[in-house]
């Protein structure tokens, strides 16, 4: 059985390049201006574009979801925002749930924060959360993110065949897993 208050308790981790902390009503600039970078947005398979009510709204109501955890990722010096990652999709009967990370801006990826971010928050889902497996959707030409996956454990699957239509071009879409014995931290 999983420990939902867990979920509850919106923690703090700390790594040594990320500080992830809970997604809250300060963040809403950085969230909604992250929305706004086609590549983000193409890496994420995000085609329309959140508006600003509703980037508020979302950062404001986090800290009272039960039932996921939604974290920001800040740099620890400055506490400036990388992206922010969530754990939903939660089903405590089969001990499992969903992943997705999203890096605020291309310039923060290539460095090994979301590779810690990821390290640290399956850390807290297999140990604190008590969850057997986690699973997420990357789309198949994101090679860096998939590599950053398997290097945690992650492995492949499952293929949806063309489940993204981006400009004119569609793109499988990969279903990845870890379970808890199989999770590794680099």
């Amino acid at each position: 059985m999983i420990n939902t208050s867990a979920l509850r308790e919106k923690p703090t981790l700390t790594g040594e390049r990320v500080h992830l902390v809970p997604l809250g009503p300060e963040h809403t600039d950085a969230y909604f201006t992250a929305g706004l970078d086609e590549e983000v947005r193409r890496l994420t398979g995000t085609h329309r574009h959140l508006t600003y009510a509703e980037a508020r709204e979302w950062c404001a109501t986090r800290a009272g979801s039960t039932d996921r955890l939604d974290l920001a990722i800040l740099a620890p010096g400055d506490g400036r925002y990388l992206g922010e990652l969530s754990v939903y999709a939660v089903a405590a009967e089969n001990e499992s749930a969903g992943y997705r990370i999203a890096l605020s801006a291309i310039e923060f990826t290539g460095q090994g924060l979301g590779r810690e971010a990821t390290q640290l928050v399956l850390e807290y889902a297999f140990e604190r959360i008590g969850l057997h497996r986690v699973w997420l959707h990357v789309y198949a030409f994101n090679m860096r993110a998939i590599a950053v996956y398997r290097s945690c454990g992650f492995s492949v699957e499952g293929r949806m065949r063309d489940s993204l239509l981006w400009e004119g071009r569609r793109h499988d879409e990969l279903l990845m897993g870890v379970l808890r014995s199989g999770f590794r931290r680099t």
